[in-house]
Formats: structure tokens, C-alpha cells, sequence
């Protein structure tokens, strides 16, 4: 079998390299590794942008230059500035591209305080942005083949001349002349995610959304003989309470998500709360602790004040703030009952530690400081705002678990600005492309959010688009060179 471009994968990145190389006129094979199509693309709600049309409508101002700056500054300058120039630029190409491929996009909106309105709200969310592409890219000829992981690339010198691919239990040999690795990361791979982040998978770290994502398309790369870049940056945040039994953006998760009262295992306050704000730095802080879980405080005064004024911090474009849990106390009596592992109630702050298997005398102490903070009006600890300072005062406290949560490795293979994947020299390998999860530069020890958010699926989409577009220029080149 023989075709010009194999792609690597059917999330954001694999989808829109390759309907934009399918657009240019490429033959492209695109090979996903599960049944289903679209992995993780299936639940981003917005992407980011700058210098947009939908901006400009809003008088939305923020720059190409400011967004750069931002995304850099936020890095300390560990990102590769070319490859952040490249995505910031692209942007929005990209979303006049995604429009006029049938894609809706809502507002152009922010979904944190003091932030730059650059997330662009896709109506239908991730899955109609997957469905839309797949449409497309069957639309221009792409073989899209379910089931098929890659297993395998191979050269010829330097230079991709193809794959073999696992179809119907037989591995099969496919020539090509570029391949664009789009895998989506390692984080299912709980021996990488130990060894390049310290985190063990399943007991400090939960990999949201992510099914079998073992690093194929990086392994595969460095083989090939790609460098590495930044193969131990996660896109981390803090969720409460996980497990089968609670929904994402349930009225738990909810209550959790507000800035009120956190504390580690032990009982000991350890943020600023007001960092809930911003996914980076929760995940940030909930993974210093390197403990299993945290936990989230509240009492029913607390308690009445979501039910009645709303919440402050959203979870999710469909619960912005001033909404209200209204099942609250529905699902708090329901976790309960059923003496779930991850919420507790008690009429004492030292009969909650217990429960929470903490120190009683720490939470204790811990939650008379935060109370005097919030009666005076300021906390001398670390200085949350004091919109943001409510006491606990029972008669009822309740603790709900968080835990530290991966929604994907940000790194892995080494890239330049034309996503063409390079060597320990930085020389590109002819025919080699990646980006998304798989691919390093974009980021420093943290995933970028105040000052770009919407960045990850943004990154995987621009990444897709750029990467889609020079393979195809390196095919013309090739054509080239054979003539």
C-alpha cells in the first residue's frame, strides 16, 4: 500500500493535519489506534485565538504580540519562542479555517478572572468539532482506518519512507514519503509518568479523559532519531471528588471547585484558594503535595450561599458564575448514604478530621486561623482577596477529596516552528512532523493559562494545520528531487 502522507492519530492535531494536507491535494492515510475517533478532542470547549473576527466584533484588543509575551513570560522564556510565534500567528487563520469547514463558535469569552478574552467557545464543544473534521477529511479522501495502531516507522537513510500498521491482527507495510505523529502523549504509561515525573499513576496522579495513551508516537520518533523536549511537562489541575460514582461538573465537584477552604492530608491549609481560578496553578499546588488527595472544606452556611447567591468560580462553560448546584443536597445526602470514600460530614471540625483520617488537633487549629482571618477581613497567611474569605462555622462541615489531575503530557519529541521533528543537532528529519501532546516547545514547566486560555486544543490544532501544510510542501520538494 502506498500513499503520500500517513497520519498518526485522530484527535485535534492527526485531524486537522490531515484534512489540510487532503486540501492541498495529498494522499493521506490517517491510522487510529482505537475503535472510536477523536480521543480527548472529544471534550475541549473552547480553543484560543488572538486578532480573531469574532474579537474584533467585541472590541477585543489583545494582540498577536501580547499574547506572545504573555505565553513566554508565563514560561520564563522555556518555551520555544519561534514555535509559540508560529501557533500565536496561526490562530486565527485557524479559526476562519474552522468556520468555513462548518464549525460554529459561540463567543469569544474568557472562563477565569483578569484574563484575556481568548478562548473561542465551539457550540457542540469538542465532538462536533471531531465530527465536523471527520466529515471533512472523508469529504476529501482521507482512508481513515479504526483500530490500526502504528506500529512501527521506516527509513530510508535519514528520511521517512513509511510504516507498518497492526490492521485485523496482521501488520501491513505502507509507504509514504512524511508521517505526522499526533499519538496524543504517554499519559496512561504509568512506568514513563514515574520516570519522567516522579507521580505514580493511579495513587497521586488520575489521567482524565485519557484511554492508552502509552507514548507510541514518541518512542517511535526518538527511535527514528528525534530529540527530546520537555518529556516531563503535565497539563495538570485539581478535581474533586473522582471515581465512577460522580459525573464531571456534578453539584460536588462544583462545591469543591469554590475558594474556600483547602487542606492537605494532614489538616494544614496550603494555598491561597483563589488560585482555583486557574487550573495551572491548582494542579501546580494539589501536586506539591505529592499525597494521594486533598481536601475541599465548606459548612452549611457556605453551603446555603451556592444555593442562593451561586457560585464563584465556574466549572465549566455550562455552569459559569452566579449558578446555582440546585442537586447539592441531593447528591451530598445521596454520598453519604452511601458512605462514599470521598465525601464526609460532621458536626465537629475534630469529628470531620477523623473521617478525613487527618490530624484533629491540625484541622482544628487550621480552621480556627481561617476563621479569625475571615472575621477580620484579611488573611495573614497568603492574602486571598477577602471577597473570598468565608468562615466555617457549622453547625455542619463537610470535606469533599481532590486529587491531582493529568488531562495530558505536554511533551516528548523535539520540534521546530515548521512542526518538523529534529535531531540532538536540531536538523530536521525529512518527512517527520509532530505535534499536540506528543511534541515539546510550547510550553516551559507549566501549562500556559492566564495569559492564553484555550492553549492545549489551540496547540493541537494549529500544530495539526502547520504540520499538515509543510509535509505537503516537503512532498512538492520531494516530487522535486525525483524529477
Amino acid at each position: 500500500m502506498e500513499t503520500d502522507i500517513v497520519v498518526m492519530g485522530s484527535g485535534a492535531t492527526g485531524l486537522s493535519a490531515a484534512v489540510t494536507a487532503a486540501e492541498s491535494g495529498a494522499k493521506v492515510v490517517l491510522f487510529e489506534k482505537q475503535r472510536s475517533l477523536g480521543g480527548t478532542s472529544n471534550f475541549f470547549q473552547g480553543t484560543f485565538a488572538v486578532e480573531s473576527d469574532m474579537q474584533r466584533q467585541r472590541y477585543i484588543t489583545y494582540s498577536r504580540d501580547e499574547a506572545f509575551k504573555g505565553i513566554m513570560e508565563y514560561s520564563h522564556w522555556r518555551a520555544n519562542p519561534r514555535i509559540v510565534r508560529a501557533i500565536v500567528n496561526e490562530s486565527r487563520e485557524t479559526i476562519a479555517w474552522l468556520q468555513q469547514e462548518g464549525i460554529a463558535f459561540t463567543d469569544a469569552t474568557i472562563n477565569m478572572p483578569n484574563a484575556p478574552r481568548t478562548y473561542h467557545t465551539i457550540k457542540g464543544y469538542g465532538e462536533t468539532f471531531v465530527k465536523t473534521l471527520v466529515t471533512k477529511a472523508k469529504e476529501q479522501g482521507v482512508d481513515i482506518k479504526l483500530g490500526a495502531p502504528v506500529k512501527r516507522i521506516v527509513m530510508k537513510g535519514r528520511r521517512i519512507n513509511g510504516v507498518f500498521a497492526e490492521q485485523d491482527g496482521a501488520e501491513t507495510e505502507v509507504g509514504a514519503k512524511a508521517l505526522i505523529i499526533a499519538s496524543g502523549g504517554y499519559a496512561n504509561n504509568k512506568e514513563w509518568i514515574k520516570r519522567y515525573s516522579g507521580f505514580d499513576l493511579g495513587v497521586n496522579l488520575f489521567p482524565l479523559g485519557n484511554v492508552d495513551k502509552m507514548g507510541d508516537g514518541i518512542r517511535m520518533a526518538w527511535e527514528a532519531g528525534a530529540a527530546e523536549e520537555n518529556i516531563g511537562t503535565l497539563e495538570l489541575f485539581a478535581r474533586g471528588p473522582v471515581g465512577p460514582e460522580f459525573a464531571l461538573g456534578n453539584p460536588l465537584e462544583i462545591a469543591a471547585t469554590q475558594p474556600d477552604l483547602w487542606v492537605d492530608a494532614q489538616g494544614e491549609r496550603y494555598c491561597d484558594e483563589f488560585i482555583g481560578f486557574y487550573d495551572s496553578s491548582t494542579g501546580n499546588a494539589s501536586a506539591r503535595q505529592k499525597a494521594p488527595f486533598t481536601y475541599r472544606l465548606f459548612d452549611d452556611s457556605i453551603k446555603e450561599s451556592l444555593l442562593v447567591e451561586g457560585i464563584h468560580r465556574n466549572a465549566g462553560m455550562d455552569n459559569p458564575p452566579g449558578s446555582r448546584p440546585l442537586h447539592l443536597d441531593k447528591e451530598l445526602a445521596a454520598a453519604l448514604e452511601r458512605k462514599s470514600t470521598e465525601v464526609f460530614a460532621a458536626g465537629t471540625v475534630e469529628e470531620l478530621a477523623v473521617k478525613m483520617k487527618a490530624d484533629p488537633a491540625t484541622l482544628a487549629s487550621t480552621v480556627r486561623e481561617y476563621n479569625a482571618f475571615c472575621e477580620k477581613g484579611h488573611d495573614d497567611l497568603f492574602a486571598k482577596d477577602r471577597k473570598y474569605l468565608r468562615p466555617l462555622k457549622g453547625p455542619t462541615f463537610y470535606a469533599i477529596r481532590a486529587r491531582t489531575v493529568c488531562l495530558g503530557t505536554l511533551g516528548g519529541i523535539r520540534i521546530n516552528h515548521r512542526m518538523e521533528v529534529v535531531d540532538k543537532k536540531g536538523v530536521p528529519i525529512p518527512g517527520l512532523y509532530a505535534g499536540g501532546f506528543d511534541a515539546g516547545g510550547m510550553w516551559g514547566d507549566s501549562y500556559s493559562i492566564n495569559a492564553s486560555s484555550g492553549l492545549s486544543s489551540s496547540f493541537a490544532i494549529n500544530s495539526g494545520r502547520i504540520a499538515g501544510r509543510n509535509a505537503m510542501a516537503y512532498l512538492r520538494g520531494f516530487s522535486d528531487e525525483e524529477a
